[in-house]
Protein backbone atom coordinates (compact mmCIF):
# COMPACT_ATOMS: atom_id res chain seq x y z
CA UNK A 1 0.00 0.00 0.00
CA UNK A 2 1.56 3.59 -1.22
CA UNK A 3 0.93 7.00 0.82
CA UNK A 4 -2.24 7.30 -0.80
CA UNK A 5 -3.41 4.29 0.74
CA UNK A 6 -4.08 2.42 -2.68
CA UNK A 7 -2.74 -1.06 -3.31
CA UNK A 8 0.21 -1.78 -5.22
CA UNK A 9 -0.09 -2.87 -8.57
CA UNK A 10 1.31 -6.01 -7.92
CA UNK A 11 -1.70 -7.42 -5.71
CA UNK A 12 -4.14 -6.85 -8.78
CA UNK A 13 -2.57 -9.80 -10.22
CA UNK A 14 -4.48 -12.73 -10.70
CA UNK A 15 -2.12 -16.11 -9.52
CA UNK A 16 -1.99 -18.64 -12.57
CA UNK A 17 -5.06 -20.67 -13.38
CA UNK A 18 -4.19 -24.68 -12.99
CA UNK A 19 -4.23 -25.05 -16.95
CA UNK A 20 -1.49 -22.01 -17.10
CA UNK A 21 0.28 -23.77 -14.30
CA UNK A 22 0.05 -27.39 -16.17
CA UNK A 23 1.58 -25.75 -19.52
CA UNK A 24 4.45 -24.13 -17.46
CA UNK A 25 5.03 -27.53 -15.77
CA UNK A 26 8.07 -28.92 -16.72
CA UNK A 27 7.60 -32.31 -18.19
CA UNK A 28 7.94 -35.34 -16.14
CA UNK A 29 11.32 -36.66 -17.01
CA UNK A 30 12.10 -35.52 -20.59
CA UNK A 31 14.72 -33.85 -21.90
CA UNK A 32 13.98 -31.48 -24.60
CA UNK A 33 17.01 -30.71 -27.22
CA UNK A 34 18.64 -34.34 -26.02
CA UNK A 35 19.63 -36.66 -28.41
CA UNK A 36 16.47 -39.44 -27.60
CA UNK A 37 13.27 -37.68 -29.39
CA UNK A 38 10.73 -37.37 -27.11
CA UNK A 39 8.27 -40.02 -28.11
CA UNK A 40 11.31 -42.27 -27.20
CA UNK A 41 11.55 -41.23 -24.12
CA UNK A 42 8.08 -41.59 -23.28
CA UNK A 43 8.10 -45.13 -24.27
CA UNK A 44 10.82 -45.91 -22.54
CA UNK A 45 9.25 -44.96 -19.15
CA UNK A 46 6.38 -46.05 -19.50
CA UNK A 47 8.41 -49.76 -20.28
CA UNK A 48 10.14 -49.09 -16.77
CA UNK A 49 6.75 -48.69 -15.05
CA UNK A 50 6.12 -52.38 -16.87
CA UNK A 51 9.30 -53.78 -15.42
CA UNK A 52 9.05 -52.18 -12.27
CA UNK A 53 5.67 -53.15 -11.74
CA UNK A 54 4.20 -49.99 -11.53
CA UNK A 55 1.98 -51.02 -14.41
CA UNK A 56 0.93 -54.70 -14.81
CA UNK A 57 -0.13 -56.80 -17.27
CA UNK A 58 -3.89 -55.95 -17.82
CA UNK A 59 -3.73 -52.13 -16.83
CA UNK A 60 -5.69 -49.61 -19.10
CA UNK A 61 -2.99 -46.94 -19.51
CA UNK A 62 -4.11 -43.38 -19.37
CA UNK A 63 -6.23 -41.56 -22.32
CA UNK A 64 -3.92 -39.49 -25.11
CA UNK A 65 -5.03 -36.20 -23.16
CA UNK A 66 -3.70 -37.68 -20.08
CA UNK A 67 -0.25 -38.86 -20.90
CA UNK A 68 0.01 -35.40 -22.79
CA UNK A 69 -0.83 -33.42 -20.00
CA UNK A 70 1.28 -35.49 -17.70
CA UNK A 71 4.56 -35.34 -19.80
CA UNK A 72 3.37 -32.05 -21.35
CA UNK A 73 4.07 -33.09 -25.28
CA UNK A 74 1.88 -33.00 -28.15
CA UNK A 75 -0.75 -35.53 -29.05
CA UNK A 76 1.38 -36.37 -32.28
CA UNK A 77 4.33 -37.52 -29.89
CA UNK A 78 2.16 -39.23 -27.69
CA UNK A 79 0.76 -41.46 -30.43
CA UNK A 80 4.35 -41.94 -31.38
CA UNK A 81 5.11 -43.38 -27.83
CA UNK A 82 2.25 -45.49 -27.88
CA UNK A 83 2.92 -46.67 -31.77
CA UNK A 84 6.65 -47.81 -30.53
CA UNK A 85 4.73 -49.47 -27.52
CA UNK A 86 2.77 -51.15 -29.66
CA UNK A 87 5.52 -52.61 -31.92
CA UNK A 88 7.10 -54.45 -29.55
CA UNK A 89 4.41 -55.40 -27.68
CA UNK A 90 4.59 -53.47 -24.37
CA UNK A 91 0.72 -52.52 -25.40
CA UNK A 92 -2.45 -53.81 -27.07
CA UNK A 93 -5.05 -51.81 -28.30
CA UNK A 94 -5.16 -50.58 -32.08
CA UNK A 95 -6.19 -46.53 -32.69
CA UNK A 96 -9.58 -46.31 -30.92
CA UNK A 97 -9.15 -49.26 -28.20
CA UNK A 98 -7.63 -48.29 -24.67
CA UNK A 99 -4.10 -49.44 -24.54
CA UNK A 100 -3.67 -52.06 -22.08
CA UNK A 101 0.03 -53.32 -20.82
CA UNK A 102 0.41 -56.88 -22.01
CA UNK A 103 2.27 -59.69 -19.59
CA UNK A 104 6.13 -61.17 -20.63
CA UNK A 105 5.76 -63.69 -23.65
CA UNK A 106 4.43 -67.10 -23.33
CA UNK A 107 6.92 -69.86 -24.25
CA UNK A 108 5.64 -72.63 -25.91
CA UNK A 109 7.52 -75.91 -25.68
CA UNK A 110 7.48 -78.99 -28.91
CA UNK A 111 8.44 -81.07 -26.26
CA UNK A 112 4.66 -83.23 -26.21
CA UNK A 113 1.19 -83.43 -27.76
CA UNK A 114 -0.10 -81.42 -25.27
CA UNK A 115 -3.31 -79.35 -25.42
CA UNK A 116 -4.15 -75.79 -25.34
CA UNK A 117 -5.75 -76.06 -22.92
CA UNK A 118 -3.74 -77.91 -20.11
CA UNK A 119 -0.67 -75.72 -21.88
CA UNK A 120 -2.56 -72.33 -20.29
CA UNK A 121 -4.04 -74.43 -17.21
CA UNK A 122 -0.06 -75.30 -16.30
CA UNK A 123 0.85 -71.55 -16.41
CA UNK A 124 -2.29 -70.92 -13.90
CA UNK A 125 -4.11 -69.32 -16.41
CA UNK A 126 -7.59 -69.58 -17.31
CA UNK A 127 -8.04 -71.53 -21.03
CA UNK A 128 -11.30 -70.24 -23.00
CA UNK A 129 -12.71 -70.64 -26.40
CA UNK A 130 -15.14 -68.09 -28.69
CA UNK A 131 -16.29 -70.38 -31.49
CA UNK A 132 -16.23 -68.12 -34.78
CA UNK A 133 -17.73 -70.65 -37.12
CA UNK A 134 -18.45 -74.47 -36.97
CA UNK A 135 -19.62 -76.21 -40.38
CA UNK A 136 -19.75 -79.31 -42.22
CA UNK A 137 -18.31 -78.32 -46.04
CA UNK A 138 -16.54 -79.99 -48.90
CA UNK A 139 -12.71 -80.81 -48.83
CA UNK A 140 -10.59 -78.11 -50.64
CA UNK A 141 -7.52 -80.39 -52.45
CA UNK A 142 -5.23 -79.15 -49.65
CA UNK A 143 -7.48 -80.76 -47.00
CA UNK A 144 -8.16 -83.57 -48.73
CA UNK A 145 -4.77 -84.33 -49.44
CA UNK A 146 -4.06 -84.26 -45.70
CA UNK A 147 -6.86 -86.21 -44.22
CA UNK A 148 -6.32 -88.52 -46.94
CA UNK A 149 -10.21 -88.48 -48.20
CA UNK A 150 -11.35 -87.48 -51.65
CA UNK A 151 -11.85 -83.94 -53.19
CA UNK A 152 -15.22 -82.82 -51.75
CA UNK A 153 -16.03 -84.97 -49.59
CA UNK A 154 -17.60 -83.51 -46.21
CA UNK A 155 -15.78 -82.86 -43.38
CA UNK A 156 -16.08 -80.49 -39.76
CA UNK A 157 -14.60 -77.16 -39.93
CA UNK A 158 -13.67 -75.26 -36.92
CA UNK A 159 -12.46 -71.91 -36.18
CA UNK A 160 -12.23 -70.92 -32.70
CA UNK A 161 -10.25 -67.94 -31.18
CA UNK A 162 -8.40 -68.89 -28.16
CA UNK A 163 -7.70 -66.77 -24.78
CA UNK A 164 -5.90 -66.95 -21.78
CA UNK A 165 -7.16 -64.71 -18.87
CA UNK A 166 -9.51 -63.32 -21.62
CA UNK A 167 -6.57 -62.01 -23.50
CA UNK A 168 -6.49 -63.52 -27.40
CA UNK A 169 -3.77 -65.46 -28.13
CA UNK A 170 -4.16 -67.40 -31.01
CA UNK A 171 -6.65 -68.10 -33.73
CA UNK A 172 -7.20 -71.90 -34.76
CA UNK A 173 -8.85 -73.02 -38.15
CA UNK A 174 -9.38 -76.76 -37.98
CA UNK A 175 -10.73 -79.08 -40.56
CA UNK A 176 -11.12 -83.33 -38.74
CA UNK A 177 -11.47 -86.09 -40.28
CA UNK A 178 -15.29 -87.34 -40.86
CA UNK A 179 -15.40 -89.53 -37.70
CA UNK A 180 -13.51 -86.77 -35.21
CA UNK A 181 -15.86 -84.35 -36.73
CA UNK A 182 -18.77 -85.94 -35.33
CA UNK A 183 -17.91 -86.53 -32.14
CA UNK A 184 -15.96 -82.69 -31.88
CA UNK A 185 -19.65 -81.85 -33.03
CA UNK A 186 -20.70 -82.92 -29.74
CA UNK A 187 -18.38 -81.03 -27.50
CA UNK A 188 -18.67 -77.72 -25.28
CA UNK A 189 -16.31 -76.27 -27.64
CA UNK A 190 -16.09 -72.65 -25.68
CA UNK A 191 -15.02 -74.45 -22.81
CA UNK A 192 -13.62 -77.55 -23.13
CA UNK A 193 -10.52 -79.02 -24.70
CA UNK A 194 -11.04 -81.33 -27.65
CA UNK A 195 -8.15 -83.36 -27.43
CA UNK A 196 -9.08 -84.27 -24.07
CA UNK A 197 -12.58 -84.30 -24.93
CA UNK A 198 -12.12 -86.94 -27.64
CA UNK A 199 -9.44 -89.09 -25.67
CA UNK A 200 -12.68 -89.57 -23.57
CA UNK A 201 -14.03 -91.24 -26.70
CA UNK A 202 -11.23 -93.29 -27.47
CA UNK A 203 -9.61 -91.00 -29.95
CA UNK A 204 -5.79 -90.82 -29.12
CA UNK A 205 -3.61 -87.67 -30.60
CA UNK A 206 -0.39 -89.20 -30.90
CA UNK A 207 2.01 -87.34 -33.38
CA UNK A 208 2.20 -84.76 -35.39
CA UNK A 209 3.86 -83.13 -38.44
CA UNK A 210 4.41 -79.27 -38.46
CA UNK A 211 5.39 -75.91 -40.31
CA UNK A 212 6.37 -72.79 -39.12
CA UNK A 213 6.68 -69.64 -40.36
CA UNK A 214 5.43 -66.04 -40.18
CA UNK A 215 2.04 -64.63 -41.91
CA UNK A 216 0.64 -61.30 -41.69
CA UNK A 217 -2.94 -60.87 -40.27
CA UNK A 218 -5.75 -60.93 -42.40
CA UNK A 219 -8.56 -58.25 -41.80
CA UNK A 220 -10.16 -61.11 -39.74
CA UNK A 221 -7.09 -61.89 -37.64
CA UNK A 222 -6.42 -58.33 -36.51
CA UNK A 223 -10.40 -57.63 -35.75
CA UNK A 224 -10.38 -61.25 -33.33
CA UNK A 225 -7.03 -60.75 -32.19
CA UNK A 226 -7.45 -57.03 -31.38
CA UNK A 227 -4.30 -55.88 -33.56
CA UNK A 228 -3.71 -53.52 -36.57
CA UNK A 229 -3.95 -54.92 -40.08
CA UNK A 230 -1.03 -56.62 -40.90
CA UNK A 231 0.70 -57.76 -37.59
CA UNK A 232 3.12 -59.84 -37.71
CA UNK A 233 1.51 -63.72 -36.77
CA UNK A 234 3.41 -67.08 -36.21
CA UNK A 235 1.53 -69.35 -37.90
CA UNK A 236 1.75 -73.64 -37.49
CA UNK A 237 0.45 -75.72 -39.99
CA UNK A 238 -0.40 -79.43 -38.81
CA UNK A 239 -1.24 -82.69 -39.63
CA UNK A 240 -1.43 -84.41 -36.38
CA UNK A 241 -2.26 -88.50 -36.13
CA UNK A 242 -3.73 -91.55 -34.18
CA UNK A 243 -1.16 -94.39 -32.88
CA UNK A 244 -1.72 -96.03 -36.23
CA UNK A 245 -0.97 -93.37 -38.21
CA UNK A 246 -4.63 -92.39 -39.55
CA UNK A 247 -4.95 -88.58 -39.89
CA UNK A 248 -7.28 -87.11 -37.20
CA UNK A 249 -6.83 -83.38 -38.09
CA UNK A 250 -5.61 -80.81 -40.60
CA UNK A 251 -5.05 -77.51 -38.66
CA UNK A 252 -3.45 -73.90 -39.30
CA UNK A 253 -2.93 -72.40 -35.75
CA UNK A 254 -1.81 -68.37 -35.90
CA UNK A 255 -0.35 -66.81 -33.01
CA UNK A 256 0.15 -63.44 -31.89
CA UNK A 257 4.00 -63.25 -32.33
CA UNK A 258 4.30 -60.45 -29.70
CA UNK A 259 3.15 -62.71 -26.92
CA UNK A 260 4.13 -66.26 -28.06
CA UNK A 261 7.82 -68.00 -28.02
CA UNK A 262 8.09 -71.37 -29.45
CA UNK A 263 11.05 -73.40 -27.96
CA UNK A 264 12.48 -76.99 -29.05
CA UNK A 265 14.36 -79.51 -26.99
CA UNK A 266 16.85 -81.64 -29.50
CA UNK A 267 19.54 -83.70 -29.18
CA UNK A 268 22.47 -84.70 -31.31
CA UNK A 269 20.94 -88.22 -31.55
CA UNK A 270 17.14 -87.36 -32.55
CA UNK A 271 17.13 -87.96 -35.98
CA UNK A 272 13.47 -88.08 -36.18
CA UNK A 273 12.35 -85.95 -39.42
CA UNK A 274 8.22 -85.60 -37.64
CA UNK A 275 8.48 -84.04 -34.68
CA UNK A 276 5.77 -84.26 -31.84
CA UNK A 277 3.72 -81.27 -31.31
CA UNK A 278 4.38 -79.54 -28.10
CA UNK A 279 1.69 -77.42 -25.99
CA UNK A 280 1.72 -73.91 -28.94
CA UNK A 281 -0.04 -75.98 -30.76
CA UNK A 282 -2.44 -78.36 -28.79
CA UNK A 283 -6.36 -78.33 -28.81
Amino acid sequence: MDKFGRIGAISAVSPPTSAEARRHRPPLGLTRGGPLPLHLQISEELRRQVSAGELHPGDLLPSEGGLMERFGVSRGTIRQALAALRGDGTIAGSRGRPPVVRGPRLAQPFSELLSFSAWISSLGMRPTGVVIEFARRPADRETAEALVIRLGAPVHHLVRLRCADDEPLMIERTAFAPRVGELVATIDLANQSIYEQLGRRGIVFDSARQLIDAVASTSQDAKLLHVPARTPLLRVRRNAFSPTGEPLEWSEDRYLADRIAFTIDNTASDASVVRRLGREGGR
